[in-house]
């Protein structure tokens, strides 16, 4: 009996058999979840941590009404839910004595969760960043292109590719453990290029006329239509030149040819040069995320 009417599991094909045809109902708001547990039925674990990730939804007169998943040791991530909901799911977590580090989610569900952990655990949320939500509408390229091209990274990109995912995590104050360490040379070659973060993702450079790197941003796969744009950066000393325009307008113009419905990305909303960015090229908001950590949580 589940009389919350949360099921939880630490079985993915469990949770994809049920879960499926809700998270393919809303493609562009279930982005994260679809594009997260895509990659772990193709690579397994290793491919966000090391420890079990578990998986749930609620269920509710024979409906699935929201979902979630973790990944140690990153934040537990949930689909919308009431507050009430998010209280049930906080009551049943903390009393199964499951850890969890944050909460991220849209943000009326991430405050309600964080309140409600807080109340159970006495872990002190933070908020630690929010975020918005964007789908692409009419993609208008900027004007003029700055000086290059558009390349499709490969093989002997990875270096590079391993260093500007890491420094792009630490600019935006995210850098998991297993991501982290993956920027030395010794541990690239620990862990394999089909273990890490980058397994599904395809990246695309900016380069200048001489064939200089300035600029990257990578895509997720196409599931249920959508494509994520993620992530984009561009080194400190690089910037201010329109390569971070150019660079997203033609992965987002690549995802369009290839057939996604759907293209989405997410922006700092205290970066309002990203943000003004995206919506130059054609970004219309969908709604905004919140991420909490809970530093004080005890396992």
């Amino acid at each position: 009996m589940h009389p919350d009417g949360w099921r939880l599991t630490e079985d993915l094909d469990a949770f994809l058999t049920r879960t499926t045809p809700f998270l393919r109902s809303r493609p562009a708001l279930h982005t994260v979840p679809l594009t997260v547990t895509g990659t772990l039925r193709t690579h397994g674990p290793k491919a966000y941590g090391t420890e079990a990730p578990l998986f749930g939804w609620l269920e509710q007169g024979g409906q699935v009404e929201a979902v979630l998943f973790h990944t140690p040791p990153h934040r537990l991530n949930l689909t919308p839910l009431t507050p009430g909901d998010a209280g049930s799911l906080a009551v049943r977590l903390a009393a199964a004595g499951h850890h969890v580090p944050g909460v991220s989610a849209e943000h009326m569900t991430a405050t309600a969760f964080a309140a409600a952990w807080r109340r159970h655990t006495a872990a002190a949320p933070v908020l630690h960043e929010c975020q918005r939500l964007y789908r692409l509408d009419a993609l208008t390229p900027p004007a003029p292109l700055p000086p290059g091209r558009p390349r499709t990274t490969g093989a002997d990109d990875h270096e590079r590719l391993r260093r500007w995912k890491h420094e792009f995590g630490v600019a935006v104050g995210d850098v998991p453990p297993t991501h982290s360490a993956s920027v030395s040379a010794s541990a690239s070659a620990a862990v394999s290029w089909a273990d890490t973060y980058f397994a599904d993702r395809f990246f695309t450079f900016w380069e200048t006329d001489d064939g200089t790197p300035v600029s990257m941003a990578g895509v997720s796969p196409m599931l249920a239509g959508q494509v994520r744009v993620a992530p984009v950066y561009t080194p400190p000393g690089l910037r201010g030149h329109g390569y971070a325009g150019a660079v997203t307008a033609e992965v987002s113009r690549a995802a369009r040819t290839a057939g996604a419905k759907e293209v989405v990305l997410f922006a700092d909303l205290a970066n309002p040069t990203s943000n003004a960015l995206y919506q130059r090229i054609g970004y219309r908001p969908v709604t905004d995320f919140a991420l909490y950590d809970f530093p004080s949580a005890a396992p």
